[in-house]
Protein backbone atom coordinates (compact mmCIF):
# COMPACT_ATOMS: atom_id res chain seq x y z
CA UNK A 1 0.00 0.00 0.00
CA UNK A 2 1.58 3.51 -0.61
CA UNK A 3 2.30 6.38 1.39
CA UNK A 4 0.35 9.16 0.86
CA UNK A 5 2.97 12.13 0.54
CA UNK A 6 1.64 16.16 0.63
CA UNK A 7 2.13 17.75 -3.12
CA UNK A 8 5.59 19.38 -1.57
CA UNK A 9 5.12 23.04 -2.72
CA UNK A 10 1.71 23.26 -1.20
CA UNK A 11 2.94 21.88 2.32
CA UNK A 12 5.77 24.35 1.89
CA UNK A 13 3.30 27.08 0.94
CA UNK A 14 0.93 26.39 3.89
CA UNK A 15 3.09 26.40 6.21
CA UNK A 16 4.58 30.05 5.21
CA UNK A 17 1.41 31.18 5.64
CA UNK A 18 0.79 29.61 9.09
CA UNK A 19 4.36 31.11 10.18
CA UNK A 20 3.42 34.19 8.80
CA UNK A 21 0.09 34.36 10.90
CA UNK A 22 2.15 33.84 13.90
CA UNK A 23 4.28 36.33 13.28
CA UNK A 24 1.57 38.50 12.02
CA UNK A 25 0.03 37.86 15.32
CA UNK A 26 3.04 38.60 17.45
CA UNK A 27 3.36 41.95 15.61
CA UNK A 28 -0.17 42.79 16.22
CA UNK A 29 0.67 41.96 19.94
CA UNK A 30 3.75 44.36 19.73
CA UNK A 31 1.89 47.06 18.09
CA UNK A 32 -1.25 47.30 20.78
CA UNK A 33 1.40 46.56 23.81
CA UNK A 34 3.39 49.39 23.00
CA UNK A 35 0.48 51.42 22.66
CA UNK A 36 -0.97 50.37 25.63
CA UNK A 37 2.45 50.64 27.82
CA UNK A 38 2.58 54.43 26.18
CA UNK A 39 -1.00 55.21 27.67
CA UNK A 40 0.62 54.09 31.27
CA UNK A 41 3.07 56.65 30.63
CA UNK A 42 0.68 59.90 29.43
CA UNK A 43 -3.09 59.21 29.11
CA UNK A 44 -3.73 60.97 31.92
CA UNK A 45 -0.98 64.36 31.00
CA UNK A 46 -2.50 63.98 27.18
CA UNK A 47 -5.92 63.83 28.94
CA UNK A 48 -5.23 67.09 31.27
CA UNK A 49 -3.47 68.53 28.29
CA UNK A 50 -6.05 68.92 25.51
CA UNK A 51 -8.46 70.33 28.48
CA UNK A 52 -5.86 73.09 28.91
CA UNK A 53 -6.21 74.41 25.49
CA UNK A 54 -8.14 77.64 24.59
CA UNK A 55 -5.78 78.30 21.24
CA UNK A 56 -6.23 76.70 17.64
CA UNK A 57 -2.29 76.92 17.36
CA UNK A 58 -1.66 75.33 20.37
CA UNK A 59 -4.69 73.00 20.10
CA UNK A 60 -2.76 71.84 16.86
CA UNK A 61 0.14 70.83 18.63
CA UNK A 62 -1.24 69.39 21.48
CA UNK A 63 -3.25 66.94 19.14
CA UNK A 64 0.31 66.13 17.60
CA UNK A 65 1.87 65.81 20.90
CA UNK A 66 -0.54 63.75 22.74
CA UNK A 67 -1.39 61.69 20.08
CA UNK A 68 2.32 60.78 19.74
CA UNK A 69 2.97 59.81 23.10
CA UNK A 70 -0.20 57.60 23.55
CA UNK A 71 0.00 56.49 19.71
CA UNK A 72 -3.87 56.52 18.94
CA UNK A 73 -5.61 59.06 16.96
CA UNK A 74 -8.95 57.04 17.91
CA UNK A 75 -7.69 57.34 21.93
CA UNK A 76 -7.52 61.39 21.36
CA UNK A 77 -10.43 62.15 19.29
CA UNK A 78 -12.50 59.89 21.67
CA UNK A 79 -11.11 61.65 24.68
CA UNK A 80 -11.70 65.03 22.86
CA UNK A 81 -15.47 63.95 22.26
CA UNK A 82 -15.77 63.08 25.72
CA UNK A 83 -14.44 66.99 26.79
CA UNK A 84 -16.63 68.14 24.52
CA UNK A 85 -19.87 66.13 25.89
CA UNK A 86 -18.89 67.55 29.02
CA UNK A 87 -18.72 70.96 28.27
CA UNK A 88 -14.72 71.25 29.07
CA UNK A 89 -13.85 71.86 25.61
CA UNK A 90 -15.62 74.10 22.66
CA UNK A 91 -16.37 72.58 19.04
CA UNK A 92 -13.52 75.50 17.73
CA UNK A 93 -10.63 74.55 19.84
CA UNK A 94 -11.33 70.98 19.37
CA UNK A 95 -11.16 70.69 16.17
CA UNK A 96 -7.42 71.59 15.28
CA UNK A 97 -6.81 69.08 18.36
CA UNK A 98 -8.15 66.52 15.86
CA UNK A 99 -6.16 67.60 12.51
CA UNK A 100 -3.13 67.48 15.51
CA UNK A 101 -3.92 63.52 16.03
CA UNK A 102 -4.12 63.24 12.38
CA UNK A 103 -0.09 63.98 11.83
CA UNK A 104 0.30 61.99 15.60
CA UNK A 105 -1.33 58.78 14.41
CA UNK A 106 1.59 58.01 12.16
CA UNK A 107 4.53 58.18 14.31
CA UNK A 108 3.75 54.52 14.95
CA UNK A 109 4.87 53.58 11.11
CA UNK A 110 7.93 55.32 11.07
CA UNK A 111 8.84 53.33 14.10
CA UNK A 112 7.74 50.05 12.75
CA UNK A 113 9.52 51.10 9.56
CA UNK A 114 12.85 51.52 11.91
CA UNK A 115 13.16 47.60 11.96
CA UNK A 116 14.20 47.43 8.74
CA UNK A 117 17.31 50.20 9.32
CA UNK A 118 20.51 48.20 8.92
CA UNK A 119 19.05 46.80 5.18
CA UNK A 120 19.19 49.88 3.03
CA UNK A 121 16.46 48.62 -0.14
CA UNK A 122 14.15 47.39 2.60
CA UNK A 123 14.39 50.68 4.62
CA UNK A 124 13.82 52.53 1.66
CA UNK A 125 10.61 51.26 0.22
CA UNK A 126 9.74 50.95 4.12
CA UNK A 127 10.51 54.15 5.11
CA UNK A 128 9.01 56.01 1.95
CA UNK A 129 5.74 54.11 2.83
CA UNK A 130 5.71 55.08 6.49
CA UNK A 131 6.50 58.36 5.77
CA UNK A 132 3.73 59.21 3.56
CA UNK A 133 1.31 59.01 5.36
CA UNK A 134 2.92 61.61 7.72
CA UNK A 135 3.09 64.02 4.41
CA UNK A 136 -0.57 63.88 3.75
CA UNK A 137 -1.21 64.62 6.85
CA UNK A 138 0.99 67.81 6.89
CA UNK A 139 -0.26 68.59 3.66
CA UNK A 140 -3.67 68.82 4.85
CA UNK A 141 -3.04 70.89 7.83
CA UNK A 142 -1.15 73.30 5.99
CA UNK A 143 -3.79 73.85 3.34
CA UNK A 144 -6.88 72.84 6.15
CA UNK A 145 -5.84 74.41 9.27
CA UNK A 146 -5.64 78.15 7.89
CA UNK A 147 -8.99 77.56 6.48
CA UNK A 148 -10.38 76.50 9.10
CA UNK A 149 -8.91 79.66 11.28
CA UNK A 150 -10.67 81.83 9.21
CA UNK A 151 -13.89 80.16 8.34
CA UNK A 152 -14.88 77.32 10.52
CA UNK A 153 -15.96 76.04 7.49
CA UNK A 154 -15.59 72.17 9.12
CA UNK A 155 -17.55 73.53 12.10
CA UNK A 156 -20.60 74.91 9.89
CA UNK A 157 -20.42 70.95 7.51
CA UNK A 158 -20.26 69.12 10.65
CA UNK A 159 -22.98 71.40 12.19
CA UNK A 160 -25.56 70.18 9.01
CA UNK A 161 -24.63 66.86 9.37
CA UNK A 162 -25.27 66.48 13.18
CA UNK A 163 -28.50 67.68 12.57
CA UNK A 164 -29.40 64.54 10.41
CA UNK A 165 -28.38 62.74 13.17
CA UNK A 166 -29.21 64.24 16.19
CA UNK A 167 -31.50 61.51 16.99
CA UNK A 168 -28.82 58.21 16.69
CA UNK A 169 -28.17 56.23 19.11
CA UNK A 170 -24.34 55.12 20.05
CA UNK A 171 -23.16 51.55 18.45
CA UNK A 172 -20.57 49.79 19.72
CA UNK A 173 -18.30 47.64 16.55
CA UNK A 174 -16.38 44.62 17.38
CA UNK A 175 -12.86 45.19 17.49
CA UNK A 176 -11.79 41.42 16.08
CA UNK A 177 -8.15 42.22 16.84
CA UNK A 178 -8.69 43.41 20.35
CA UNK A 179 -10.45 40.00 20.76
CA UNK A 180 -7.17 38.09 20.08
CA UNK A 181 -4.76 40.47 21.78
CA UNK A 182 -6.39 41.89 24.93
CA UNK A 183 -6.26 38.73 26.82
CA UNK A 184 -2.27 38.39 26.12
CA UNK A 185 -2.11 42.49 26.14
CA UNK A 186 -4.09 42.16 30.20
CA UNK A 187 -1.91 39.19 31.18
CA UNK A 188 1.51 40.51 30.24
CA UNK A 189 0.26 44.55 31.84
CA UNK A 190 -0.93 42.60 35.17
CA UNK A 191 2.08 40.69 35.25
CA UNK A 192 4.33 43.30 34.85
CA UNK A 193 2.85 46.74 35.51
CA UNK A 194 6.35 48.50 34.87
CA UNK A 195 5.38 50.81 31.62
CA UNK A 196 8.88 50.94 30.42
CA UNK A 197 9.66 46.88 30.61
CA UNK A 198 6.48 46.67 28.60
CA UNK A 199 7.63 49.01 25.88
CA UNK A 200 11.38 47.36 26.29
CA UNK A 201 9.23 44.34 25.72
CA UNK A 202 6.78 45.26 22.85
CA UNK A 203 9.70 46.72 20.28
CA UNK A 204 11.81 43.33 21.00
CA UNK A 205 8.73 41.85 19.57
CA UNK A 206 7.79 44.42 16.97
CA UNK A 207 11.54 44.13 15.37
CA UNK A 208 11.60 40.04 15.76
CA UNK A 209 8.41 39.94 14.26
CA UNK A 210 9.05 42.08 11.32
CA UNK A 211 12.52 40.82 10.65
CA UNK A 212 10.82 37.22 10.53
CA UNK A 213 7.68 38.57 8.36
CA UNK A 214 9.55 40.22 5.72
CA UNK A 215 11.58 36.96 5.09
CA UNK A 216 8.54 34.83 5.32
CA UNK A 217 7.12 37.01 2.70
CA UNK A 218 10.26 36.87 0.39
CA UNK A 219 9.32 32.90 0.59
CA UNK A 220 5.79 33.54 -0.65
CA UNK A 221 6.39 36.26 -3.03
CA UNK A 222 8.63 33.49 -4.89
CA UNK A 223 5.26 31.02 -4.49
CA UNK A 224 3.55 33.56 -6.35
CA UNK A 225 1.40 34.24 -3.24
CA UNK A 226 2.36 38.00 -3.21
CA UNK A 227 -0.01 38.18 -6.57
CA UNK A 228 -2.86 37.95 -4.38
CA UNK A 229 -1.97 41.14 -2.67
CA UNK A 230 -1.50 42.89 -5.99
CA UNK A 231 -3.88 41.32 -8.61
CA UNK A 232 -6.69 41.38 -5.35
CA UNK A 233 -6.49 43.72 -2.92
CA UNK A 234 -4.82 46.15 -4.24
CA UNK A 235 -5.84 45.74 -7.67
CA UNK A 236 -6.63 49.38 -8.53
CA UNK A 237 -6.47 52.66 -5.93
CA UNK A 238 -9.91 52.21 -5.20
CA UNK A 239 -9.94 49.06 -3.85
CA UNK A 240 -6.94 49.74 -2.53
CA UNK A 241 -9.03 52.69 -0.63
CA UNK A 242 -11.83 50.25 0.33
CA UNK A 243 -9.46 47.67 1.98
CA UNK A 244 -8.10 50.50 4.12
CA UNK A 245 -11.45 51.32 4.79
CA UNK A 246 -12.79 48.46 5.76
CA UNK A 247 -10.06 47.08 8.03
CA UNK A 248 -9.60 50.45 10.06
CA UNK A 249 -13.19 50.54 10.68
CA UNK A 250 -13.00 46.64 12.24
CA UNK A 251 -9.89 47.61 13.72
CA UNK A 252 -10.47 51.10 14.90
CA UNK A 253 -6.94 51.77 14.75
CA UNK A 254 -5.20 53.36 11.51
CA UNK A 255 -1.93 52.71 13.73
CA UNK A 256 -2.40 49.23 12.98
CA UNK A 257 -3.92 48.55 9.82
CA UNK A 258 -1.13 51.33 8.42
CA UNK A 259 1.83 49.66 10.17
CA UNK A 260 0.81 46.48 8.70
CA UNK A 261 1.69 47.35 5.06
CA UNK A 262 4.94 48.39 6.16
CA UNK A 263 6.56 44.95 5.74
CA UNK A 264 5.01 44.62 2.63
CA UNK A 265 6.46 47.25 1.15
CA UNK A 266 9.56 46.69 2.40
CA UNK A 267 9.63 42.70 1.09
CA UNK A 268 8.50 44.89 -2.04
CA UNK A 269 5.35 43.23 -2.76
CA UNK A 270 3.67 46.53 -1.85
CA UNK A 271 4.52 49.77 -3.96
CA UNK A 272 4.03 53.52 -2.62
CA UNK A 273 1.66 54.36 -5.38
CA UNK A 274 -0.80 51.37 -4.10
CA UNK A 275 -0.50 51.97 -0.75
CA UNK A 276 -1.31 55.48 -0.89
CA UNK A 277 -5.01 55.63 -1.13
CA UNK A 278 -5.27 52.82 1.32
CA UNK A 279 -4.05 55.18 4.02
CA UNK A 280 -6.67 57.91 2.49
CA UNK A 281 -8.90 54.88 3.20
CA UNK A 282 -7.52 54.12 6.89
CA UNK A 283 -7.59 57.84 7.78
CA UNK A 284 -11.39 58.15 6.84
CA UNK A 285 -12.36 54.64 8.48
CA UNK A 286 -10.13 55.49 12.13
CA UNK A 287 -13.01 58.44 12.34
CA UNK A 288 -15.74 55.80 12.69
CA UNK A 289 -14.88 54.98 16.31
CA UNK A 290 -15.21 59.18 17.27
CA UNK A 291 -18.33 59.14 15.46
CA UNK A 292 -19.67 55.93 17.48
CA UNK A 293 -18.63 57.51 21.08
CA UNK A 294 -20.33 61.22 19.89
CA UNK A 295 -23.59 59.79 19.32
CA UNK A 296 -23.33 57.83 22.89
CA UNK A 297 -22.82 61.26 24.20
CA UNK A 298 -26.28 62.46 23.04
CA UNK A 299 -24.25 65.45 23.16
CA UNK A 300 -24.75 67.87 19.47
CA UNK A 301 -21.93 69.46 20.23
CA UNK A 302 -19.19 66.20 20.60
CA UNK A 303 -21.09 64.67 17.37
CA UNK A 304 -19.91 68.29 15.60
CA UNK A 305 -16.56 67.35 16.59
CA UNK A 306 -16.64 64.05 15.46
CA UNK A 307 -17.97 64.46 12.07
CA UNK A 308 -15.27 67.63 11.69
CA UNK A 309 -12.57 64.59 11.92
CA UNK A 310 -14.69 62.69 9.22
CA UNK A 311 -15.08 65.98 7.34
CA UNK A 312 -11.60 67.23 7.81
CA UNK A 313 -10.40 63.77 6.22
CA UNK A 314 -12.73 63.55 3.05
CA UNK A 315 -11.52 67.04 2.55
CA UNK A 316 -7.76 66.01 2.33
CA UNK A 317 -8.52 63.45 0.50
CA UNK A 318 -10.35 65.57 -2.12
CA UNK A 319 -6.97 67.78 -2.56
CA UNK A 320 -3.91 65.42 -1.95
CA UNK A 321 -5.88 62.00 -4.04
CA UNK A 322 -5.77 64.04 -7.61
CA UNK A 323 -2.23 65.63 -6.68
CA UNK A 324 -1.13 62.42 -5.07
CA UNK A 325 2.50 63.08 -7.01
CA UNK A 326 3.25 65.75 -4.49
CA UNK A 327 2.81 63.45 -1.57
CA UNK A 328 4.72 60.29 -3.01
CA UNK A 329 7.53 62.66 -4.47
CA UNK A 330 8.12 63.95 -1.15
CA UNK A 331 8.22 60.46 1.02
CA UNK A 332 10.70 58.67 -1.83
CA UNK A 333 13.27 62.01 -2.02
CA UNK A 334 12.59 62.21 1.76
CA UNK A 335 13.27 57.96 1.94
CA UNK A 336 16.34 58.49 0.24
CA UNK A 337 18.43 60.97 2.20
CA UNK A 338 17.31 58.57 5.36
CA UNK A 339 19.00 55.99 3.57
CA UNK A 340 22.47 57.84 3.06
CA UNK A 341 21.93 58.88 6.85
CA UNK A 342 20.47 56.75 9.26
CA UNK A 343 19.82 59.62 11.66
CA UNK A 344 17.60 61.28 10.06
CA UNK A 345 14.53 59.39 10.48
CA UNK A 346 15.07 59.21 14.44
CA UNK A 347 15.76 63.01 14.39
CA UNK A 348 12.83 63.50 12.30
CA UNK A 349 10.59 61.89 14.74
CA UNK A 350 11.91 63.16 17.67
CA UNK A 351 11.77 66.95 16.20
CA UNK A 352 8.35 66.92 14.52
CA UNK A 353 6.39 64.51 16.94
CA UNK A 354 7.96 66.07 20.15
CA UNK A 355 10.45 68.65 20.44
CA UNK A 356 8.08 71.56 18.14
CA UNK A 357 4.77 70.54 19.90
CA UNK A 358 6.11 70.95 23.39
CA UNK A 359 8.45 74.33 22.23
CA UNK A 360 4.95 75.66 20.78
CA UNK A 361 2.97 74.68 23.18
CA UNK A 362 5.40 76.29 26.49
CA UNK A 363 5.54 79.31 24.81
CA UNK A 364 1.95 79.75 23.60
CA UNK A 365 -0.41 78.16 25.89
Amino acid sequence: MSKIVPHKPLFHTLLQVSLLLVFLYLFLLSIDLMGSSMKMFGKGFAEALIASTSNPLVGLFIGILATSIIQSSSTTTSIVVGLVGSNALTVANAIPIIMGANIGTSVTNILVSLAHLNRSVEFRRSFAASIVHDFFNFLTVLVLFPLQYFTNFLGHISQDLEVLFQNAGGLTLFNPLKAITKPVISFLCDLINYPWILLILALVLLFLALRQIVQVLRILVVAKTGAWFDKILFKNQFRAFCVGLIMTTLAQSSSITTSLVIPLAGAGILTLRQIFPYTLGANVGTTVTAILASLVTANANAVVVAFAHLMFNISGMAIWWPLKEVPLFIAERFAERAVKNKLIPIIFVLVMFYVIPLIVIITLN
